[in-house]
């Protein structure tokens, strides 16, 4: 009889992989994020995907303007955990909408190990693409919650962590010219330290103190179980810089801003990732919040510090409106 598989990797017992390849996923997650909802924004669920089940959470101020702008939140969770039905993403987004008297459209995407990447930026893509079909539609055959009243011409997109990484992504995508969405325009894209990896350590990454509830060996193990089987975190998916990644000089990127904690372990190659790319000339801002660590604003969308991000966000909207 042969022995029974092992835990391999184990993400505080609500994912686990096995020694066979097995995979399991808790259902029963014990949150500490209770959800903050006020009445101030109303959301509902939609399938943008049929065939894959994935769905996008849709929000909107319960006092609409006449034309509201189109927000973007793309969750984080290394690409293995996470949805946009959890109650952190979803304190998020009703702040945001709420904040910004926005729709805010907040997609779920496939997650690995069973489907590393690229499948999580292929999944949000398609849900720009589930935009975009909506705006080709005749006002009265579109979502009812998209007939009237909605500016598909200012979109701005935040990504949190890995949805940082993947609003990245979708960001060179848009610029390079594989992504077409027309009417819909994006604006700008707000990255909340994104998740970006590299084979040599950061000092940051090798000298920095853990984080309440982060570490240089979870972002190992995110990377182990996301990018493709045998690449490294130099892969392009990891590392905008790596050997192997395409250069990003000539390609036409919208507006980015760039915000991280000062006692975040990814401080450094998230602060590497703005420079090189305002080197270039791109258009973009970088700003530190002193001595937050990672998350501060997913974990608590109400904070002192969040309320200062988001008037940040708001100017960046602002100043990048058209």
């Amino acid at each position: 009889m042969g022995s029974l598989p092992q835990v391999v990797e184990d993400f505080q017992g609500v994912l686990k992989v096995y020694s066979d390849g097995s995979i399991y996923r808790s259902t029963q997650i014990d949150f500490n994020f209770p959800v903050r909802d006020d009445g101030s924004a109303i959301w509902k669920d939609t399938l943008f995907n049929k065939s894959l089940n994935l769905r996008v959470r849709l929000y909107k101020p319960t006092t609409a303007a006449a034309s509201l702008p189109i927000l973007y939140y793309i969750h984080g969770g290394g690409f293995c955990l996470g949805s946009c039905t959890w109650p952190n993403c979803h304190n998020c987004c009703l702040r945001l909408s709420s904040a910004f008297q926005a729709v805010v459209i907040s997609p779920d995407y496939r997650l690995a190990p069973e489907h590393r990447l690229p499948a999580a930026i292929d999944d949000t893509v398609g849900s720009f693409k589930w935009l975009q079909a909506q705006a080709l539609l005749t006002p009265e055959n579109r979502d009812p919650w998209f007939s009237e009243g909605v500016d598909f011409d200012r979109v701005y997109v935040v990504g949190d962590s890995s949805g940082g990484n993947i609003a990245h992504h979708l960001a060179v995508r848009i610029g390079s010219g594989l992504t077409r969405l027309e009417p819909v325009h994006v604006r700008g894209f707000v990255l909340l330290a994104p998740f970006f990896g590299g084979a040599v350590r950061t000092r940051s990454e090798a000298e920095g103190p853990c984080e309440e509830a982060l570490s240089l060996e979870i972002l190992d193990r995110f990377w182990r179980l996301s990018i493709p089987v045998g690449d490294t975190r130099d892969h392009p998916f990891a590392n905008p810089f790596g050997p192997n990644s395409p250069s990003l000089e000539k390609v036409i990127l919208n507006p980015i801003l760039v915000i991280v904690g000062g006692s975040e372990i990814m401080r450094e190659r998230v602060y590497d990732y703005a420079r090189r790319l305002k080197e270039m000339g791109k258009k973009i801002e970088y700003v530190e919040f002193e001595g937050k660590q990672h998350g501060f604003f997913t974990n608590d969308p109400y904070s002192e510090e969040s309320t200062r991000l988001l008037r940040i966000i708001d100017r960046f909207m602002s100043e990048n409106s058209n």
